[in-house]
């Protein structure tokens, strides 16, 4: 009882802090992720099978954590998790160095006339899709950040044209494994490949998205229109050439995305692990950058690392480890059934809604590292299915995120951007536009699960 108050108490003060955002995240979870070791394993259940069992460093010397079936089942620290994301920070950053994302955002401009309201729907288009391959927080830094490049080119208010893209960055992030980081919790700690992703929540999510441009398009077009006609003439466009600085360091990271895209499609067939791509891209990045564009190019993309990230990560998993070995987790299962009455609509329709709500106030990371466990526990109780129960706590905790600026972290990336430049978006202005679309997102998602899985 003890352990568990204990383990309780530290969790909330974790989410109370991150929420207060008085401290850097990665701090926060690194401390209470220490405490839980200490008091909870160590005072309360003096136990160092249960650090071992969080810790979980064993796993990465185990065979079937690189090559071999899929990786699922563990609880404390998700490593795979870990080394993936690591790895698509190098990809990713490789890319950015060699210009390749400034150079795509430029040619649809062009591909468009820089007609802006054609422009809008396409970068939605670009924003969800990329987003299904790369983390939802690149693709907004990147695409806000042209996206006012362009607003002072073309004369149109940006503040639209960001705020579509950030909810469409989250929404296709949910519809793959690698999209955003809640997915990679889930495929990682249960099993799941990119290909269960791709033909479960992808299917829901192309639905959405059609419902989600229609909204956004009919929400901005009026305002967008105006700025074109009022457009003054004689602009020079900038030629997307520009954008590239070397060709070969160019052609060689898009060489390494188009490689990465096909390894995680076929991770299930190979055999290969989420982790074991993740590193192998990173090196193989890493040496193709050498080659192409020298040291100074490898040192800027280590340099430029979000390391912070992973630590949050680390430190987090520590925390709901502590959540998980005491029980309390098993407890959250137990009550949901209780509240469900075993009918699986209401067990759904708690887990999405749930979710959604959550997550559009605290950031949907920790809360799907805290959920995993919980409806593994309810699968194994209630004799669910683990795939429905998976899908639907990703569709809520990568959704949900989208009502308020602070539901997830690409939403804090994309509006500090239009901050930044001049463009500041309120949580009035913010919640007007995305909350609707939330909630609309959230009910069809909900109808579909209901309508395949139940």
């Amino acid at each position: 009882m003890t352990a568990q108050v204990l383990a309780i108490v530290i969790f909330i003060v974790m989410f109370v802090l991150m929420v207060l955002e008085k401290f850097e995240r990665h701090h926060i979870t690194l401390c209470c992720g220490a405490l839980v070791l200490l008091l909870v394993f160590g005072f309360a259940m003096r136990s160092f099978t249960a650090v071992r069992q969080t810790l979980n460093v064993e796993s990465i010397f185990s065979p079937t954590f690189w090559i071999g079936e899929a990786e699922g089942g563990t609880s404390g620290i998700n490593w795979a998790t870990i080394f993936f994301i690591a790895g698509m920070m190098v990809m990713v950053e490789g890319m950015g160095k060699a210009g390749f994302f400034h150079w795509l955002c430029m040619t649809i401009a062009r591909a468009v006339h820089y007609h802006t309201v054609p422009l809008l729907v396409c970068f939605m288009l670009m924003s969800g899709v990329l987003a299904m391959f790369i983390d939802s927080i690149t693709v907004v830094l990147f695409m806000a950040t042209v996206t006012v490049e362009l607003s002072k080119l073309l004369k149109f208010n940006p503040l639209p044209m960001i705020v579509s893209e950030i909810f469409c960055a989250n929404l296709g992030g949910s519809a793959t494994m690698c999209g955003d980081p809640p997915n990679i919790i889930i495929g990682t700690s249960l099993g799941f490949t990119f290909f269960d992703f791709v033909t479960n929540t992808g299917v829901i999510v192309g639905i959405c998205f059609v419902f989600t441009v229609v909204y956004f398009w009919l929400c901005f077009r009026k305002g967008l229109k105006k700025s074109e006609d009022e457009r003054p003439e004689g602009i020079v466009y900038p030629d997307p050439k520009d954008s590239i600085k070397n060709k070969k360091a160019f052609a060689a990271s898009a060489a390494v995305f188009a490689l990465a895209v096909i390894l995680l499609v076929t991770h299930a067939q190979t055999g290969l692990s989420v982790a074991f791509i993740g590193l192998f891209i990173a090196a193989l990045m890493t040496v193709a950058m050498l080659i192409t564009a020298g040291s100074d190019a490898v040192k800027h993309i280590y340099s430029h690392l979000d390391y912070k990230t992973l630590l949050f990560f680390i430190g987090l998993f520590v925390a709901v480890g502590g959540l998980e070995q005491t029980g309390v987790l098993d407890l959250v299962a137990e009550i949901i059934a209780k509240i469900s009455g075993g009918n699986p609509y209401i067990v759904v329709a708690v887990i999405i809604w749930f979710s959604a709500g959550a997550s559009a106030f605290v950031d949907n990371i920790p809360f799907a590292a805290t959920m995993v466990p919980v409806i593994r526990a309810m699968s194994e109780t209630m004799g669910l299915d683990i795939g429905a129960l998976a899908w639907t706590l990703s569709l809520g905790a990568d959704v949900g995120g989208n009502a308020t600026p602070i539901g997830a972290s690409a939403n804090v990336v994309g509006t500090s951007v239009a901050a930044k430049e001049g463009h500041p978006i309120g949580w009035g202005k913010y919640c007007r536009w995305c909350a609707p679309a939330t909630v609309m997102v959230v009910l069809i998602s909900m109808i579909c699960v209901f309508v395949k899985y139940i």
